[in-house]
């Protein structure tokens, strides 16, 4: 699904990804772990177009096509999915609004408001997301907590077929993070119907390792991978640190 080969990324001059190399198949869990600083979110960012960062050199395929031709917008209708850590808050404009119109322009068939309602609702549900949250502005006054809901409820919305979770444990208490899990969990549950979807979790901690079972585990270290394996790795890292897992 995503080949990534050799990806120099530049932010203001200065070199942040130094030649990565990453390939996620359909259907996986991947988990890349890395210090502050590594080029963790560095990637997550280049790979939906932001344009402070400035790709350098190497290549990105995606779904068979070349990621780095497309702007952020075609990207994302492409079937490419970024959680943020700091979502942006817009007043006046509704939930339901927002995510059908969203809905709309990445699926071939538009929803009425009634029908949307509809999805709509079974996907909080599957959340635990009372009803009335429909009708609130976009993560205006949202606790961390919710704005992590209201992403989750974006990506179930969405049905992405690669979905980038950059630091989506931050800071939430075990509640929240179940949810989190349980949305990833999910989607990945019923990607079979869909073609296939993939996630790709970039993260400090291993608690969210306990709900989700990644495939593959990453290392990132001074804007390089230096290191793959199975879910044991984060364990490894937890315990012993990166230091051995130097380039």
């Amino acid at each position: 699904m995503l080949k990534i080969k050799d990806l120099k990324v530049s932010v203001n001059g200065k070199e942040i990804l130094k030649g990565v190399n990453l390939e996620v198949g359909s259907d996986k869990i991947h988990v890349l772990m890395g210090p502050n600083g590594s080029g963790k979110s560095t990637l997550a960012q280049a790979l939906m177009g932001h344009p402070v960062y400035q790709v350098k050199g190497g290549s990105v395929i995606f779904n068979g096509e070349d990621l780095l031709e497309k702007d952020t917008t075609q990207r994302a209708l492409s079937g490419m999915f970024l959680s943020f850590q700091y979502p942006s808050e817009v007043e006046g404009v509704t939930i339901t609004n927002y995510l059908r119109m969203i809905y709309n322009k990445t699926h071939k068939e538009p929803l009425s408001p009634a029908a949307f309602r509809k999805i709509l609702k079974e996907k909080m549900e599957l959340l635990g997301m009372k009803e009335d949250f429909m009708n609130r502005y976009l993560n205006n006054g949202f606790s961390g907590g919710e704005k992590k809901r209201m992403e989750m409820l974006q990506m179930l919305v969405l049905e992405p077929r690669l979905a980038i979770l950059d630091e989506v444990d931050s800071g939430l208490d075990i509640d929240a993070l179940k949810v989190v899990a349980q949305a990833v969990n999910s989607l990945k549950g019923g990607s079979e119907k869909r073609g296939g979807m993939s996630v790709l979790i970039i993260t400090h901690y291993t608690r969210i390792l306990k709900h989700i079972e990644p495939d593959f585990v990453h290392v990132m270290q001074d804007g390089v991978i230096t290191g793959s394996g199975s879910k044991e790795l984060a364990h490894e890292l937890e315990e012993k640190g990166y230091a051995p897992f130097g380039e």
